[in-house]
């Protein structure tokens, strides 16, 4: 690990003048990904900025019938709340499903929607990642792709967005709320929060430089049953081959978001208008023009056969 500075700050305003004072500068919280990414330096701030004690870690009600969770609230507190159990258990679901009980414990909101990938070749500093570095190639490309994204890749990248939290908050249509370097503060829908990778892999969100998350805001909750199914290699502290999140209502209509096989969170809203005649169209829709290797091609019929069983779960729970 590279030597770095390091420095607690006690408010919203102190964190983004902290980040003008010292370039190359980082905002930590629970750390469950960064300090990984810098012992193997992939990941070099120069100075890290503690933002773990600022009054963000509250799920409070908004306004419009929704509800407001700051950046750091924990995982594990997120997913215990009695208000995200009963209107959002979407939500609650997918956090249970990831990681492990003690980085649930520890990891934060705004962190968890921050994560980085997972891909093997990401980490391997021997190896070609043009997300790790700019330009180098990427060796998922001809090496083994089975965990790779089938959708929304491209030929710089096909490394997949690991957050099981952030496919829940996709079909909740949750926003982003920041603070940034120039004193204003700003809204971003999830579905505008990431990037796909394109040419420029490295840039993995549409946050500006120095810009803070400071919470994220839910809408007004929505009926139905609430689902999320991971598919994984094994029951637990994996990352999703396929994931669904789902809410399902008893006429069959409903909407979903899929994990593990894009770059981000991908939903497509065009094909939610199908699942009432069953999850072949639905699949077909949200993969549209999906590219697949001998490897990973299992992922269109696991998605298909995943989101199958929720809707018959739909179907027995409205008898």
């Amino acid at each position: 690990m590279k030597s770095f500075t390091y420095e607690r700050v006690g408010t919203v305003a102190e964190a983004i003048d902290a980040t003008k004072r010292t370039p190359h500068a980082r905002f930590i919280a629970g750390g469950t990904n960064l300090l990984d990414l810098m012992k193997l330096e992939i990941e070099t701030p120069r100075h890290l900025i503690d933002v773990s004690r600022l009054s963000l870690d509250r799920i409070e009600p908004s306004t419009d019938g929704g509800i407001r969770i700051g950046a750091m609230v924990r995982n594990a507190d997120l997913a215990a709340d009695a208000r995200v159990r009963r209107d959002y258990g979407v939500l609650a679901r997918a956090l249970l499903s990831g990681a492990s009980g003690q980085l649930r414990n520890k990891a934060t909101t705004a962190g968890n929607l921050l994560q980085r990938t997972r891909c093997p070749y990401f980490y391997d500093t021997y190896q070609a990642c043009n997300k790790r570095v700019p330009g180098s190639g990427c060796s998922a490309l001809s090496g083994v792709s089975r965990q790779h994204a089938i959708v929304g890749g491209s030929q710089s990248c096909i490394a997949t967005q690991p957050s099981d939290m952030a496919v829940a908050m996709r079909i909740l249509d949750a926003s982003i709320e920041t603070a940034r370097s120039d004193g204003t503060t700003r809204k971003i829908p999830i579905a505008d929060f990431y990037r796909l990778p394109g040419a420029t892999p490295h840039v993995e969100t549409n946050l500006e430089r120095n810009e803070l998350i400071t919470a994220v805001s839910l809408p007004a909750p929505v009926g139905g049953l609430h689902v999320y199914h991971k598919v994984r290699d094994r029951a637990s502290y994996a990352f999703a081959l396929v994931s669904v999140a789902a809410i399902v209502h008893p006429d069959g209509r409903g909407k979903m978001a899929l994990g593990g096989v894009a770059p981000m969170p991908w939903r497509v809203e065009a094909a939610e208008e199908h699942m009432v005649r069953g999850a072949a169209p639905v699949t077909a829709g949200v993969l549209e023009g999906a590219v697949t290797t001998e490897q990973n091609a299992f992922k269109f019929s696991l998605v298909e056969r995943t989101l199958a069983g929720i809707l018959s779960e739909a179907r027995g729970s409205t008898k």
